[in-house]
């Protein structure tokens, strides 16, 4: 009796849990794709930047997004709130955390930055504007680092 019990819990668990799923409509974008909606980055990383949001909404958790900036820009000294997790989709960019020795991602690249460390960016020179993919985990924010003058 018990074994039935659990087996009706479990299906009509799995049928819930796949009508939620199913209003949910399946996506995918190129960074070329003109139905992007490409917007401003925050001021002090420059009108150059740009962000369109792929999946999610900017002030709440698991948002995805693709971030771009122009060949030959530098990103400046800032943090996040969220972890970043981050796949190099055009161009060459070299990142540089806090304490760690540079990276240069090249196209198709992974790298995850932890959450509220600073770190800086520089799009290599070349052909292709840097575009990002970035898997936020915490509504995105970015805080420029200002150091001190003595």
């Amino acid at each position: 009796m018990l074994k039935k019990i659990l087996l009706s819990l479990f299906v009509l668990t799995s049928l819930s849990v796949s009508d939620t799923v199913a209003d949910s409509p399946a996506l995918s974008f190129s960074h070329h794709d003109k139905s992007l909606a490409w917007g401003p980055c925050p001021a002090f990383l420059g009108e150059a930047c740009k962000i369109a949001v792929l999946h999610g909404d900017p002030a709440k958790e698991n948002l995805d997004v693709f971030f771009k900036v122009p060949a030959d820009y530098a990103i400046p000294h800032h943090w996040h709130t969220s972890a970043e997790r981050m796949i190099l989709v055009s161009g060459k960019m070299t990142v540089t955390y806090d304490n760690q020795e540079s990276e240069l991602l090249t196209k198709g690249m992974y790298a995850y930055g932890p959450s509220k460390r600073p770190h800086i960016a520089y799009c290599e020179k070349g052909e292709e504007p840097c575009v990002l993919f970035i898997a936020f985990e915490e509504p995105i924010d970015a805080f420029e680092v200002i150091k001190e003058t003595e």
